[in-house]
């Protein structure tokens, strides 16, 4: 079947391998002249130079199996493109939790059992709470809270644990973030296989870690990739799809769902439902400031104590990454304008790291980083018309916004071509 693909990001590119590698023929439609969505490297000119940046500063789980593979489907070996450390969510001082390398459940137990700072209360608590989720299978009703789910815990595994892991993994604050969704990364992983919870750190830039691959690897393979092309229309034409006249037997929506909403809404009479829970879908921002400093930090990712005049939650020291030895303080639903994230940001990190030198080197503000993760939500499925699909991290699935969560709707949208 000829498809077109009206998106290069993580999905659209995800979908268009599989599909290519079942024998369709594709092709990719790009509004950026960038490939990679909101998961993209750009350039940034700076003292004369040009950096090579991330639009943010991404991390992968070991639990991220399907990314994983379609890396190497690309060419990209993870063990080399991305550097893997065991969960380690200590603060500058070293106080935390950290887990040892080994074979779960013990990693997460020892790493609770030994968490520095933490009382005997704090670790026998969080360790009951850990029991009764996995009796429970790591499932809660749909409309609960993380903060419902995690209330009886003590402070400290709340503001240490509970509430990084949170806005890490969904970009949504625990008081409004999905019990249900929360949990299904907890499982995966704490419970995914050995490694499932490690840490794994871009040593590239995020173009050259997937989307620059696939679509060399697309264009080997005899298929079309054109970046700077909008599509503006799409028609109902017999059995198949017009996309700006052109005819294709499916159309796959991989462009952010307020893109596919245009078009939808554009083709006149379809997909009521898929519209409607598009549009309801409220989005997050994550701000990145990369800094410099002469001080080299001792671990390549430490957590940071946030709160709304601190909003970093982590900071990543990228000389252990072989990059720029540029810092990347990540803050999650960030709030406020880019000039004074920058300065609050640049202020905790002289604040809680010692770096009396640090200084700016560019602000990044993805400002529909993620959607809003909230209990309950009605997410947009894969299908929305026969012949027309999405797929994207929005559509409906046991994920968050992240990467994984992109490439797993893809896959899933792919395997419906047929």
């Amino acid at each position: 079947m000829r498809l077109a693909v009206v998106g290069a990001g993580w999905a659209g590119l995800a979908a268009a391998v599989r599909a290519a590698g079942a024998g369709h023929a594709v092709t990719v439609l790009e509004a950026a002249r960038t490939a990679g969505g909101r998961a993209r490297s750009v350039d940034q000119p700076h003292d004369g130079r040009t950096l090579a940046l991330d639009n943010g500063q991404h991390i992968l789980i070991g639990a991220y199996a399907d990314t994983l593979a379609l890396m190497r489907t690309v060419g990209v070996d993870p063990d080399q493109a991305l550097l893997r450390l065991p969960l380690d969510l200590r603060l500058p001082d070293g106080t935390g939790l950290a887990l040892p390398e080994a074979a779960p459940p013990w990693d997460a137990l020892a790493g609770i059992a030994r968490a520095r700072g933490w009382g005997w209360r704090d670790k026998a608590a969080l360790l009951a709470a850990t029991l009764r989720w996995q009796l429970a299978g790591f499932r809660r009703e749909p409309d609960a809270s993380v903060a419902a789910l995690c209330g009886g815990l003590p402070p400290r595994v709340l503001r240490e644990f509970v509430e990084p892991l949170c806005l890490s993994a969904l970009n949504t604050p625990a008081e409004a973030a999905s019990a249900a969704v929360f949990l299904r990364v907890l499982r995966d992983a704490l419970l995914g296989g050995r490694g499932g919870s490690n840490l794994l750190i871009p040593r590239r830039p995020l173009g050259a870690l997937f989307p620059e691959p696939a679509m060399a690897w697309l264009q080997a393979h005899g298929q079309a990739v054109h970046l700077g092309r909008r599509v503006e229309r799409l028609q109902a034409r017999g059995a198949g799809w017009a996309v700006d006249g052109e005819p294709f037997d499916r159309v796959l929506l991989a462009c952010p769902s307020w893109e596919a909403a245009r078009l939808v809404r554009g083709a006149g009479g379809i997909g009521a439902d898929w519209l409607a829970r598009a549009e309801a879908l409220r989005f997050e921002p994550i701000t990145t400031v990369y800094a410099a400093s002469a001080t080299r930090l001792p671990r390549p990712m430490t957590a940071l104590r946030g709160s709304p005049e601190a909003p970093a939650q982590f900071v990543f020291d990228r000389r252990h990454l072989g990059a720029d030895g540029l810092l990347a303080f990540v803050a999650s639903v960030s709030r406020g304008t880019r000039g004074q994230i920058e300065e609050q940001v640049l202020r905790q990190g002289r604040a809680q790291l010692g770096l009396a030198d640090l200084r700016p080197v560019a602000t990044i503000v993805e400002k529909r980083a993620t959607f809003a993760c909230t209990p309950g939500l009605r997410r947009p499925g894969l299908r929305i018309a026969p012949g027309l699909m999405a797929c994207g991290e929005y559509v409906d699935g046991p994920y968050p916004g992240t990467l994984e969560g992109a490439v797993r709707s893809a896959l899933a949208a792919a395997a419906l071509l047929s």
